[in-house]
């Protein structure tokens, strides 16, 4: 006999159940809506194995998008299963079929694609049989479909989420971010490729939109549709994409071929697309305005509708790149004002001495040479003086562009402070092509600047040192460098200097000079490490009290050898070579210390005089930094007195002058020395924080006959009195110039005249010359 019907009146054994069913029941049975499938998202199925029939509910039958009841094949039930998923899917159903009653459920997870909703997620579940699942008798399988789409979506979101933050947040470029969340879309959506569009300026200066970042599957047939939309540049509101990105609202296109915006729809429709989605890349700031940077479009096979996942997921998506976009633009702007000078959009000198450390490494590495350029501009201060600052940062600017204008590859312009430039040239370093640029340097700062109507001139000088012949290192670039450049002052400016000269000429002495310069940075490093520094301290007298009132440490170096080293000698080169920072600190330390034995020695108001370099008072630091050194040594700012020179103040007021308030407030003196050289302008020098003023020794010395200097004397000491002001007279040497001080006033008195620099241990026995004061009569108007 044949097999009976499955819709056979005939009794089969139980199908999962244990009460039995006839088929043809269950079938008609299927046909039926079951409020429990409704509300809980599943539905029941019945397979028979032997002749490949299946049953399906109407839960199943809405999941699957095919009818309800009787199916003669797979095919007609399950035709959207994704094709990755069907062979798992078939060996589930063969091991389902191979089960015995006490097996616990089979089950398996699968994707459809639907043309309304995307991708779906089913949970196929085969139910335990009873009896014997072999034979011709064999039960029909059981189970139920449960559809895990709104689990999986929302798991999926949350995994993509965090993928995409941790490459959005991770990245230092946009480009291989960008690329691999346009995969992670395609693959977990399901879609065949994807691209996203950016603003950029076109030849007119009018915005475009283009693609440069794209994926797609791999053999998916799209690379004509891809390479079609990179060779694009669409204006705002042109296309799919124009009007995305002018609209800022989400577009779809649900026949690429007919789609009357969507451009490219034929050789879309080639490739086999259908229809394709589009969104802005955007987000929402704190104060409520939409920041845009792009759009993202992608393509599918299927004909999908608008309520597939991808929108879900496109604000989240959108977000997140274009966070991404804005904070790389904030780094990059970050890393701009990290390397760039403002006033002149020039490399800074920071970012230029890594370029030339750079340079040094690879053309060592590989025998190369390169050439550096120092430039000084000459009377450029008379500008500044003439016409103001205005008139001064408009030729530094103006002369930066005409350096740029010069360059070519490998040309790095660098503005190193104040006028001075520099110029590196990886790839140049014959003399003839260095000689023709320095010329062309030259001529560049002697064609005139227009400012207000008025021609301003000056000109330039020039040092080129070249590596290695020069220096291996950066620093001894520079140096040299910077070497020929004074050469090309003292030679009378309007010029350009060699540090290594021409072939045939004579290079002894400035090698020479070189290799002591280093030699002598050499040994001030030893001496901080091996305590070869020591201080002596020079009186500061208060004449009209007979009272020693302060005491100004001066740096002394003696060698291992014995041999000690002038100051004017060593502090120059520390200068140079930024030691001077590491020395100061030390001396600031040392002279603290020294204080407070002093304090404690019967000298309980005694300040100390400490000169600091100019590369300290620049540094917004410094009052914190000396405020943690004094607490260490037990003494107050009060007692202690930073001297800086009336140029350094002069040279950078703009960063000197608030470290100089920050340090009143904190109670340090300031004393500004060598008063007078610094042609400093009195209505700058009415707002200074100094507590006194030093007459510099070069006045000084001319007393009492020279009559020009007495009456810079009696200026500075008028000036000092006006202002209430402690006035200094340095320098002062024999009884006829300490005469002359006091006669006109001047209190406090340093010099050989009444003590010569001397230790500590000399300094806590000193008591007060036993002499007389030279005594002093009053002024006459010849003086």
């Amino acid at each position: 006999m044949g097999k009976p019907s499955l819709l056979s009146r005939g009794r089969k054994t139980a199908v999962g159940l244990d009460t039995p069913f006839l088929l043809g029941d269950i079938a008609e049975r299927a046909l039926l809506s079951d409020p429990v499938e409704d509300a809980a998202a599943f539905g029941r199925w019945w397979y028979v194995p032997q002749s490949g029939h299946w049953v399906l509910s109407q839960g199943v039958a809405r999941l699957l998008d095919v009818p309800a009841g009787l199916h003669n094949d797979l095919q007609t039930c399950f035709g959207a299963i994704v094709a990755d998923d069907l062979p798992a899917f078939h060996a589930t159903l063969a091991r389902a079929a191979m089960a015995t009653a006490d097996t616990l459920p089979v089950e398996y997870e699968f994707r459809t694609i639907d043309a309304l909703v995307g991708l779906r997620w089913i949970r196929l579940v085969v139910l335990p049989v009873t009896g014997a699942n072999t034979g011709a008798e064999a039960a029909p399988m059981t189970g139920m479909l449960v559809d895990m789409t709104a689990s999986r979506v929302a798991e999926m979101r949350e995994r993509f989420c965090f993928e995409s933050t941790q490459l959005l947040i991770g990245t230092h470029t946009l480009d291989e971010a960008i690329t691999r969340v346009i995969q992670l879309v395609c693959e977990n959506l399901g879609w065949e490729c994807g691209a996203y569009w950016s603003p950029e300026r076109g030849q007119m200066g009018q915005q475009r939109l283009s693609s440069k970042h794209y994926w797609y599957k791999p053999g998916s047939g799209v690379e004509a549709f891809i390479a079609d939309g990179q060779d694009m540049s669409l204006a705002p509101g042109e296309g799919l994409i124009g009007c995305v990105w002018s609209s800022m609202q989400a577009e779809w296109v649900e026949d690429v071929l007919h789609d009357a915006v969507f451009l490219g729809g034929l050789v879309a429709h080639q490739c086999g697309l259908k229809s394709g989605y589009a969104f802005p890349v955007s987000y929402v700031t704190v104060d409520g305005r939409r920041k845009s940077h792009g759009v993202l479009e992608f393509y599918s096979r299927q004909a999908r509708q608008r309520e597939a996942q991808l929108p879900e997921l496109s604000f989240t998506i959108g977000s997140l790149i274009s966070q991404t976009v804005e904070r790389l633009e904030q780094q990059n702007l970050i890393r701009r004002l990290a390397q760039i000078d403002d006033l002149t959009g020039l490399i800074n000198r920071k970012h230029f001495q890594q370029l030339l450390d750079s340079a040094c490494m690879e053309a060592g590495a590989f025998g190369q040479k390169f050439a550096v350029l120092y430039i000084d501009l000459d009377r450029f201060k008379p500008i500044n003086d003439a016409f103001g600052h205005e008139a001064g940062n408009l030729v530094l600017r103006e002369f930066s562009q005409r350096l740029m204008d010069l360059g070519e590859d490998h040309f790095h312009v660098g503005r190193l402070g104040g006028d001075e430039f520099a110029i590196l040239l990886t790839q140049r370093e014959h003399w003839p092509d260095l000689q023709a640029l320095g010329e062309r340097i030259l001529l560049a700062a002697r064609t005139p600047f227009l400012y207000a109507g008025q021609e301003l001139t000056l000109s330039a000088s020039v040092g080129i040192s070249v590596f290695p012949d020069s220096g291996r290192t950066g620093s001894e670039l520079m140096r040299s460098a910077d070497s020929a450049m004074y050469r090309s002052k003292q030679g009378g400016r309007n010029a350009l200097s060699f540090f290594l000269a021409a072939p045939g000429e004579t290079l002894v002495s400035q090698q020479t000079a070189l290799a002591e310069q280093l030699s002598m940075e050499a040994g001030l490093h030893r001496a901080l490490l091996g305590n070869e520094f020591f201080l002596e301290y020079q009186p500061i007298f208060d004449v009209e009290s007979e009272t020693l009132v302060a005491v100004e440490a001066l740096l002394r170096w003696r060698r291992p050898d014995g041999v000690l080293v002038r100051p004017d000698v060593f502090i120059p080169v520390a200068e140079q070579s930024r030691l001077i920072v590491q020395i100061g600190r030390w001396v600031v330390k040392q002279a603290c210390g020294d204080l407070a034995v002093l304090h404690r020695s019967g000298f309980p108001n005694l300040v100390v005089n400490v000169n600091m370099a100019a590369l300290e008072f620049v540094n917004a630091n410094l009052p914190s930094e000396l405020l943690a050194v004094i607490h260490g040594s037990g003494v107050e700012p009060r007692h202690i007195c930073l001297e800086l020179t009336e140029s350094m103040v002069m040279k950078q007021p703009d960063k000197v002058i608030p470290v100089m308030g920050a340090l009143r407030q904190l109670g340090f003196k300031i004393s500004m020395d060598d008063f007078g050289t610094g042609h400093s302008s009195l209505s700058r020098m009415k707002n200074l924080p100094v507590s006194s003023l030093k007459i510099d020794r070069s006045f000084v010395s001319g007393l009492p006959h020279d009559r020009d200097d007495g009456a810079i004397v009696r200026a500075i000491l008028a000036l000092g009195h006006h202002m209430q002001l402690r006035v200094i007279a340095e320098g002062v040497e024999s009884d006829a110039q300490l005469l002359y001080l006091r006669q006109f006033g001047c209190r406090y008195i340093q010099g050989f005249a009444l003590s010569r620099p001397i230790p500590l241990a000399a300094l806590l026995t000193l008591v007060y010359p036993h002499r007389s004061l030279p005594y002093a009569p009053e002024a006459t108007a010849s003086d």
